[in-house]
């Protein structure tokens, strides 16, 4: 670590719960972030700023004059521009020692294939349940830590699903991939600005906390915010015995 590095760190350094090799540990790491939106925004620039020495962004969206309200990672000189190219140019111009690989197309079954075996944490950032679960998927097969979290409206979620932990659930263990979930989508439902950043910032701490060891992880517990009221309810999620992503795969 250099001197510059030891400054720009230091804040976390000076944590007895991070210290100089929970930092290394991170500048050592590869995240993978799928979707560089309102979730993405605010999670690409806290890893990026905490030091994780490589980050891979998936979107195949471009800038729009309506993210502003709220995709923090994105200016009004970029729209019309690939979210994910922004976010990069975003997390560089505060920490350029990162190594940022933007890739502009959609994160499908097999992209996920060839991403998800080199990173050691996933965050899901999307909008739809298709790609969560074909994130959830590619996760658990190739058993890396998914930390997921959704926005709208005035209600956010987040939460950890860990297959390296014989008691934590999947994604697909809580919202079955064949049942009927209504796709709220922010273009016709509306969200609040603040409310992306709050749950993005959570999902970053999920994902930094993963990296380091430090305390414990959401997986098992789904946390949900009325934000309306500013109130925080907590559910306790099990296995379901008969999942169809995770239940045969563990019982072999």
């Amino acid at each position: 670590m250099t001197d510059d590095q030891l400054l720009r760190y230091s804040r976390h350094i000076l944590l007895d719960e991070v210290g100089v090799e929970g930092q290394q540990r991170l500048m050592a790491a590869h995240a993978l972030v799928i979707g560089a939106g309102g979730l993405g925004s605010p999670v690409a620039l806290y890893l990026g700023t905490a030091g994780v020495g490589r980050i891979t962004i998936v979107d195949h969206d471009v800038v729009d004059l309506t993210n502003l309200q709220r995709q923090i990672a994105h200016t009004l000189e970029r729209v019309g521009r690939p979210k994910a190219e922004s976010a990069r140019e975003a997390i560089a111009a505060i920490n350029p020692d990162v190594v940022v690989r933007p890739l502009v197309l959609k994160a499908d079954a097999q992209v996920l294939d060839e991403l998800v075996p080199a990173a050691d944490v996933v965050i899901d950032c999307c909008d739809n349940f298709t790609t969560r679960h074909a994130i959830n998927r590619a996760c658990f097969a190739h058993g890396k830590p998914l930390v997921s979290g959704a926005a709208i409206r005035f209600d956010g979620q987040v939460s950890v699903f860990d297959p390296r932990r014989e008691d934590s659930p999947c994604y697909a263990c809580i919202f079955p991939p064949d049942q009927e979930f209504e796709e709220a989508r922010c273009a016709t439902m509306g969200v609040f600005a603040p409310l992306v950043g709050i749950i993005g910032a959570m999902q970053a701490s999920e994902a930094l906390r993963l990296l380091t060891g430090v305390g414990s992880s959401l997986a098992g517990r789904l946390q949900m915010l009325d934000g309306r009221s500013m109130e925080w309810n907590e559910m306790r999620l099990k296995r379901d015995p008969a999942c169809p992503v995770c239940a045969h795969r563990r019982a072999s």
